[in-house]
């Protein structure tokens, strides 16, 4: 990235002349979910080896809860079937954010990701959410959001700005 003259490296360009400022306004659990449920896909941060991992994912979300399907050999997969039916902790990001006006929304859910063994919950899932790689998905993992957090991107100033 090119620096601005006179700019100390590390920072950041200011927003272009005549670009509207911009505010975080957060949003309501329910609101966060829902946007959550309408995104096609979302990245999942997990830990491997003592190290956060990030992949992306596509995913459902049924009755607040957010499910995807991963392989045998994936770490996430391995690492919520290791989890002695106690779950991983995990972090689930999703976002609508568009790059010309940079105004959206993005929602980052946080809970544990257990392994769905009940088959009847599992033929639901599987019939609902087609993975978007081309790979066997034998796992279902359904995450259960303990902490909620949203934010919109909107015009304008922050009040009392």
């Amino acid at each position: 990235m090119r620096r601005l003259a006179g700019q100390p490296p590390g920072r950041r360009r200011p927003p272009a002349a005549g670009a509207p400022p911009r505010r975080l306004v957060p949003i309501e659990r329910a609101e966060a979910l829902r946007l959550l449920g309408s995104a096609p896909f979302g990245r999942i941060v997990f830990t491997v080896r003592a190290l956060p991992a990030v992949r992306p994912v596509n995913h459902l979300l049924v009755d607040d809860t957010v499910v995807i399907r991963t392989h045998d050999a994936a770490a996430l997969g391995a690492a919520t079937l290791g989890a002695d039916g106690a779950g991983v902790v995990v972090a689930y990001e999703a976002d609508a954010i568009d790059p010309r006006t940079r105004l959206g929304w993005s929602v980052v859910v946080t809970g544990y990701a257990r392994p769905v063994t009940d088959p009847a919950r599992l033929a639901r899932y599987r019939a609902l959410l087609t993975p978007w790689v081309d790979a066997a998905t034998d796992h279902t993992v359904a995450i259960q959001p303990d902490l909620v957090t949203g934010y919109r991107l909107t015009a304008g100033r922050a009040a009392g700005a």
